[in-house]
């Protein structure tokens, strides 16, 4: 006869544990909440650039490494065009806050222009993968106002130094333009055959302990 009751209680039992279970997955926080959902999954996408190339960087790893939904990448940034972009853009913006912290100190127009020369260079050897996103990805879509102003601001940086180091010279448009293109095709061309490795070749011709900041400071001064 007590059976029935002790069964019933058991279900009631088993059930109230199930349902609690149930309810505390659904109330379990999510991994992390972002104040800054947008600045988040840039900074989740930089780091899998990073560490993994851009072979290994796509929206749901991008999601995956912020720890949020695949859907939320979509959302901010449209598709992985919108993504590249906007992170070529974060980088551009890094990039010129390097080449101006790097001549704030320097006395001349022509110690700023080496003192920029060099932080280019930096830049690249310390973000390769970003380095190359923002100057050799063709899946960047320059029409985006974030990206096209940060080009734009960086630019403007290397075209300044030119003009200051200028100052007081004839010039006309095209003599201006032509120093900017030979200033810029040194470093940038520097950047891209130290990122590959063809540098190495060359210093190995030079006396022991001869590095690559010693190779392109004798370029940037002339010697």
């Amino acid at each position: 006869m007590a059976t029935k009751p002790l069964q019933r209680h058991r279900k009631k039992s088993k059930d109230g544990r199930a349902a609690a279970r149930k309810a505390g997955r659904r109330a379990a926080p999510a991994p992390y909440h972002h104040g800054d959902l947008h600045a988040a999954l840039l900074q989740a996408a930089e780091t899998i650039l990073e560490r993994d190339g851009l072979a290994g960087l796509t929206l749901r790893a991008a999601a995956r490494e912020a720890g949020v939904s695949h859907a939320a990448p979509t959302h901010h940034f449209g598709d992985m065009t919108g993504l590249l972009s906007d992170l070529a853009a974060s980088g551009f913006r890094k990039f010129a806050a390097a080449l101006a912290a790097a001549t704030a100190a320097e006395p001349s127009a022509v110690d700023r222009m080496n003192a920029m020369g060099e932080a280019y260079v930096d830049f690249a050897r310390e973000h390769p993968s970003m380095f190359l996103l923002m100057f050799r990805s063709e899946r960047l879509d320059h029409r985006r106002p974030a990206l096209h102003q940060a080009v734009e601001e960086a630019s403007a940086l290397l075209s300044r130094g030119v003009t200051e180091r200028r100052a007081g010279a004839p010039s006309t448009p095209l003599s201006l333009t032509a120093e900017i293109a030979r200033a810029w095709s040194m470093v940038h061309g520097f950047a891209l055959l130290m990122i590959d490795h063809r540098l190495e070749p060359l210093l190995s011709h030079l006396p022991e302990g001869t590095t690559e900041r010693d190779l392109l400071r004798a370029m940037l001064r002339g010697k």
